[in-house]
C-alpha cells in the first residue's frame, strides 16, 4: 500500500482570503533591512524585502475608526519600524496601532490663559509692546536726550566758526554735519520707541557754550577736543543703555544698539581723536587754516 504525504495545509482564515506563502500588505511601509542577504540566496535584488506573513499585517484602516490587532512582537522588532506615520490628520503609532492624540503646539489653547493675554483692549496701552521693559523704555528716553544734547553743542560749534571774525569753514562744516548726524541718532531712537510701544518723553536740554576759543590750545583744538570728549561720553551711555537690554533680557533691543550705534561710535572717537592729534601737531597759527582747508577738500571728495 502506497502511503502519500501531503504537506499540511493551514485552514483558511474566516476575515480574510487566502494569501500566498510571501505576502508584501500594500498599506505597510517597507524598509531595505540593514544587512540584506545576497540575491544569491533570496533571488531578489539587495534593497527588496518580503515579508513572510501567515495573515495580512494589522494596520488602522483609512475609513474605520478602531486600530486592528497590533502585528506581532518579532515582526515589530525584526523590522525596526518608524514611531509614528501619519494618516488623513491622525498620528498612529506603527508598532501598537493606536492613535496618538496628543499635540505639540496648540495656540488657540495657550491663548486662554489669562497671563498669555496678548492684544491689551485698553485704549492707552500699546498693541505693539511684548516683552519691553519699563526700564528700557526709560533708559531709551534718556539716550535720546544724550543725543540731542550733543547735536546742541556740534550745532553752538557751527555757529561759533562760522562767524566772519572765525571764518574756519571747514571746521563749521564738519560741526554743522556732526549736529545732524546726533540729532539723526535721536530720532532714530524715538522711532524704535515707538516701535516696541514705548512712549517718547523729550527731558530738557541744558544751554551749551556759545565761546570756544582758549588762550593756550585755540578755538579749533579746544572745540576738537570737546567734541572727542563728547563723543566717548555718548559711548559710555550706549554701553549703559546696552547693559540695560542685557539685564531686561531683551535680546532685539540689545542687537539694535550694537548694529545701529556702538560701531558708528567707535569709528567716530578714532576719527575726532586723530583730529585732535594733527592739531596738537600744527598748533594755533598758519597750520590751523591748512587743517580748515583739509576738511573742506575732504567734504568735496565725499560729495
Amino acid at each position: 500500500m502506497r502511503t502519500c504525504f501531503q504537506p499540511h495545509r493551514s485552514p483558511p482564515f474566516a476575515s480574510s482570503p487566502r494569501l500566498p506563502p510571501y505576502y508584501i500588505n500594500p498599506s505597510f511601509p517597507v524598509f531595505p533591512h540593514p544587512n540584506p542577504l545576497p540575491s544569491r540566496f533570496t533571488g531578489a535584488s539587495s534593497d527588496t524585502m518580503l515579508l513572510k506573513a501567515s495573515h495580512p499585517l494589522p494596520l488602522l484602516s483609512p475609513t474605520s475608526s478602531e486600530a486592528s490587532p497590533p502585528p506581532p512582537a518579532s515582526l515589530r522588532l525584526a523590522l525596526s519600524l518608524p514611531k509614528v506615520q501619519t494618516r488623513r490628520g491622525r498620528v498612529v503609532a506603527a508598532s501598537g496601532g493606536h492613535v496618538i492624540t496628543g499635540v505639540v503646539f496648540e495656540p488657540f489653547e495657550e491663548l486662554k490663559h489669562s497671563e498669555l493675554c496678548l492684544v491689551p483692549t485698553a485704549p492707552d496701552q500699546s498693541l505693539a509692546r511684548q516683552k519691553y521693559a519699563d526700564d528700557s523704555e526709560a533708559a531709551i528716553n534718556v539716550q535720546i536726550n544724550v543725543e540731542y544734547n550733543a547735536s546742541y553743542v556740534y550745532h553752538a560749534m557751527f555757529a561759533y566758526f562760522d562767524r566772519d571774525n572765525v571764518a574756519l569753514k571747514g571746521l563749521a562744516k564738519f560741526f554743522k554735519e556732526s549736529s545732524e548726524e546726533e540729532r539723526g541718532h535721536a530720532q532714530k531712537l524715538m522711532e524704535y520707541q515707538n516701535k516696541r510701544g514705548g512712549k517718547v518723553k523729550l527731558l530738557p536740554i541744558i544751554s551749551p557754550l556759545t565761546e570756544f576759543d582758549h588762550p593756550e590750545k585755540g578755538d579749533a583744538l579746544h572745540a576738537m577736543e570737546l567734541a572727542l570728549s563728547i563723543e566717548k561720553l555718548t559711548n559710555e551711555k550706549l554701553l549703559s543703555l546696552h547693559k540695560v537690554a542685557q539685564k531686561c533680557n531683551d535680546a532685539q533691543m540689545a542687537d539694535f544698539i550694537e548694529t545701529e550705534f556702538l560701531g558708528e561710535q567707535v569709528e567716530a572717537i578714532k576719527k575726532i581723536a586723530e583730529y585732535v592729534a594733527q592739531l596738537r601737531r600744527v598748533g594755533k597759527g598758519h597750520g590751523v587754516w591748512h587743517f580748515d582747508q583739509m576738511l573742506l577738500d575732504e567734504g568735496a571728495a565725499a560729495a
